[in-house]
């Protein structure tokens, strides 16, 4: 389960510019991705978090710490990500009458 983790979330930043090209549908699509994305995310650090790791593995504890910082560096990324959307499509995107 360590491995399966990976390393999704290193190195990748949010670029907002990408976001204005896209119409208000493709905004809304691209928000629900992104907090499916936190969703899982957040479920995976969980599992991570919760496991149980024998006290005769060695380290074992601080690859689990490092993997579950990891996914929360990835939740934070899909944050500004989340941010990012939500600014372009409050710009662009009239509300629609409640």
């Amino acid at each position: 389960m360590f491995l399966a983790a990976g390393c999704s979330s290193i190195g990748r930043t949010v670029d907002p510019s990408k976001y204005e090209s896209m119409s208000c549908t493709e905004l809304n699509s691209a928000l629900g991705d992104t907090a499916r994305n936190i969703s899982q995310t957040a479920i995976t650090r969980g599992k991570v978090a919760n496991t149980s790791v024998p006290r005769w593995l060695l380290g074992g504890s601080r690859v689990k710490a490092a993997i579950a910082n990891r996914e929360t560096a990835g939740i934070d990324r899909l944050k500004q990500q989340q941010q990012a959307i939500v600014a372009v499509r409050a710009r662009k995107c009239p509300r629609s009458a409640d």
